[in-house]
């Protein structure tokens, strides 16, 4: 078992520390809002402290999982910083999605101190945290993967090393690009079925079944049916994911018009007070 950081207590951090601490692992957390954290000792044991200085201190493993890429750079570099306290040899683990730059950049930093970084960004939403069921997306060396993969596998279903280090973050950017088109056609799918009256589930149950079928048919039809969203991955990340994602393909000189659009989108919902709604909200800007 190892002695692990946690940094960082949002809808999906607080699972997946979590699964870390049902696996066995020495697990102190950080997080801004001290009431998520003691939410998670309470819940989980181990404990919580004021700093990701605090929190790195002798770990083995530091694993992070913010918002954007301010604040991974506030929480490594910044005042009271995890870099500050992590010693040679150890591990930092970044699950927030990202730029690729800010992957590289760091593992520069960790590098000239004989440590190492990983991206490791996850896919699966809220509830493939909360059953530890996640996609692992992982950039950096050989080496360090194969240190790091089995802790992952307490909160994922599949790990994989994609390749050097800012690869894992590339890899998010193409599964949001994807997520995003699937979701605009699901929801324009679904706009025709409720416009021309036809039952909603005999249509859904059928085509699921069929080449039109994807996770997100699977897991959000009914919901967007009886036009529920107050859960799931919020609009306001996936237009982050996106902004990142699009600025990558522009600089490697390269077009998503769709992506592009489905993030215009996107800003519909949120101009309608939908920033906090799952993704699967695009189906209320349809009429």
């Amino acid at each position: 078992m190892s002695k692990i950081a946690w940094i960082g207590l949002g809808v999906m951090g607080f699972p997946m520390a979590g699964h870390l601490a049902q696996a066995g692992h020495d697990v102190t957390v950080f997080n801004r809002s001290p009431a998520k954290a003691d939410a998670w000792t309470q819940k989980h044991g181990c404990r919580s402290v004021t700093t990701p200085a605090a929190a790195a201190e002798g770990a083995e493993i530091v694993f992070s999982c913010v918002g954007d890429d301010d604040d991974l750079r506030a929480v490594t570099t910044g005042p009271d910083g995890a870099f500050d306290a992590m010693s040679p040899g150890a591990y930092y683990v970044d699950c927030t999605t990202t730029s690729a730059d800010i992957a590289r950049e760091l593992a520069k930093v960790l590098g000239e101190h004989d440590m190492h970084f990983l991206d490791a960004p996850v896919s699966g939403g809220q509830a493939g945290a909360e059953n530890g069921q996640l996609t692992v997306m992982v950039g950096g060396s050989n080496t360090a993967f194969n240190h790091v993969a089995p802790i992952l596998d307490a909160f994922a279903r599949k790990v994989t090393r994609i390749g050097d280090v800012g690869t894992g973050q590339t890899a998010k950017m193409v599964n949001q690009l994807c997520i995003a088109g699937v979701v605009q056609g699901l929801a324009e799918g679904m706009s025709l079925a409720k416009n021309a009256g036809i039952d909603i589930p005999s249509v859904m149950e059928t085509i699921t079944e069929g080449a039109a079928g994807s996770w997100q048919m699977s897991n959000r039809w009914k919901t967007m049916a009886s036009g529920e969203y107050e859960f799931g991955f919020a609009v306001d990340w996936m237009r982050k994911d996106l902004g990142i994602a699009l600025k990558e393909v522009a600089r490697l000189g390269g077009t998503a018009p769709i992506g592009a659009l489905v993030d215009q989108f996107y800003g519909d919902v949120q101009r309608a007070g939908g920033g906090q709604w799952d993704t699967s909200s695009l189906l209320t800007r349809l009429k």
